[in-house]
């Protein structure tokens, strides 16, 4: 019993305990929390404060930029103004500076114009006493000189003539001296000009179309039964053969000189061998036509070798062999080719120009003959297209094109090309000409610079490529001489018919000659 007496008295002192226990924990989280409400509401408060003084501060400095930008706004809009009104008062300035000027040159015309009407006035008032005074003066004229007026005319003519001789003369020296040093190109022009007056050795070959028999015979023999034999061989070789009254030659015609080559051998080897029939005829000429082949190909090697040139092609090396069998007025053309070939590399040396290159195009300039009676067209043009197709070099197809002037030279070397093939084909000797047309040729050029007055004598040297006039010097003064030289050049140009250019020399020198004794 006293067990549970104490079990009771110990159940509620616990009880009581526990409950004064969690009612004294009850108040003090009351307390807690009221102390920490008040410190939240002060720190609240404080952050109150403190985010409006920043927001006073940022509403303060947005206040204040916006106060300035306006402010430099407004003053570069007065700036602007500024400078607005500057610039019409300048404006205003030089429209009042204008018109002042418009006024200034509005009185100075009028001043001008009735300067002018005084000036016209005072003209028609001279002009009328100069053609009283010319009347009076040609009257006292007149009766001094006993000369009529048209005497007197031309007589005044005549020193007016004379004086403006004169002045033309010098204003001519002065031209030319001021163009003798327009470029260096041009100096060069002039000196590969100069050139043509050297010397080179020239030979002449002429392709032979007769070919001899050794008795009129043969003749028969050459034309067979009913003419089988000659037929064969035209047949064969594309050639005329002729066979007339000359004693103991046959004349074979073609415009092909290889055909023509290939003919006279065929038949030279049928005479000597006495067989001649269509078969054997056939036969030959088909053997004669392999060798010609291997004999174009060797003339143009060999010409290439002599030339210093390489990197031709095989077909432009046969076309060079043709050139063996062409000739213009009597002037083989492979050797033609072969000396322009030399002197244009010589020139071209002396110009410090690609004397390689230079043999090179003096070589080819001729490749059109060995073609021209194939192909239409002029040999420079045909030349040009051949060098063209076989893959030459622009300044050689150029060269070519020009060096007859069908195209306007665009080098040195196309300049060159037409002096070096003027040196080779034009002086004596590097073609056939007879004795009789070469005379008459200079005795032409002499007579055209004989019919000007002042001329004592004329002497055409270097055949025909200079004519030197002696005139008389007390009728020719040196301004006289000038424009002479010039007259008897354009006389040559309309008169006569020659290639490259005639040197007019003219000479005037007066000498005083006495004796001692």
């Amino acid at each position: 019993m006293l067990t549970i007496i104490l079990f009771i008295v110990i159940s509620l002192v616990s009880a009581a305990l526990g409950y004064l226990s969690r009612r004294y924990l009850a108040e003090k989280k009351i307390q807690d929390a009221e102390t920490k409400a008040k410190f939240i509401l002060e720190q609240a408060k404080k952050e109150a404060e403190g985010r409006l003084r920043e927001v006073e501060l940022e509403a303060k400095e947005q206040l204040y930029r916006m106060r300035q930008e306006f402010e430099q706004k407004t003053q570069d809009r007065r700036m602007e103004l500024g400078n607005m009104e500057k610039r019409l008062a300048q404006k205003e300035e030089n429209i009042d500076r204008r018109l002042d000027l418009l006024e200034k040159k509005e009185k100075d015309i009028e001043f001008r114009q009735e300067n002018s009407k005084k000036l016209e006035e005072s003209l028609k008032l001279k002009d009328a006493q100069l053609h009283a005074l010319i009347a009076e003066e040609k009257e006292r004229l007149q009766k001094i000189s006993s000369l009529s007026a048209e005497e007197a005319k031309q007589i005044l003519l005549s020193r007016l003539n004379e004086e403006l001789n004169n002045e033309k003369a010098v204003f001519i020296k002065k031209q030319e001296e001021e163009l003798r040093g327009i470029s260096e190109k041009k100096a060069k022009e002039v000196v590969s000009l100069a050139i043509q007056r050297c010397a080179a050795e020239h030979t002449v070959e002429s392709t032979v179309s007769v070919v001899n028999l050794p008795n009129d015979e043969m003749k028969g023999r050459v034309i067979g039964r009913e003419g089988r034999n000659i037929r064969a061989l035209e047949m064969a070789t594309g050639v005329d053969v002729i066979i007339d009254d000359t004693p103991e030659a046959v004349t074979l015609s073609a415009f092909d000189p290889v055909r023509r080559e290939i003919a006279r051998l065929s038949l030279e080897k049928l005479i000597s061998d006495g067989r001649i029939h269509p078969g054997r005829i056939e036969e030959i000429v088909e053997k004669t036509k392999k060798e010609m082949e291997e004999k174009l190909r060797e003339e143009g090697e060999r010409a290439v070798f002599e030339a210093g040139v390489d990197g031709l092609h095989p077909e432009i090396i046969k076309l060079l062999g043709r050139l063996k069998y062409r000739t213009s007025f009597g002037q083989n053309g492979l050797q033609h080719s072969k000396e322009v070939a030399f002197l244009l590399g010589a020139m071209a040396s002396e110009l410090g120009l690609d004397a390689k290159l230079s043999r090179r195009i003096g070589l080819l300039h001729d490749l059109g003959k060995a073609v021209d009676h194939q192909v239409e067209g002029t040999h420079a043009k045909l030349g040009a297209e051949l060098c063209k197709r076989y893959n030459e070099a622009a300044d050689v197809v150029a060269a070519i094109e020009a060096h007859h002037e069908e195209a306007e030279p665009k080098s040195l070397y196309a300049v060159l090309t037409i002096a070096a093939d003027a040196i080779s084909a034009t002086r004596p000797g590097a073609r056939r000409e007879t004795l009789e047309t070469y005379i008459k040729r200079l005795e032409k050029l002499e007579s055209i610079a004989n019919v000007f007055k002042g001329v004592e004598k004329s002497y055409a040297i270097q055949a025909g490529r200079e004519i030197r006039v002696i005139v008389q010097p007390e009728k020719i003064s040196d301004n006289d001489a000038v424009n002479l030289a010039r007259d008897i050049r354009k006389k040559i140009e309309e008169g006569l018919e020659y290639p490259g250019q005639i040197n007019v020399n003219l000479i005037r020198e007066t000498r005083a000659i006495e004796y001692a004794k």
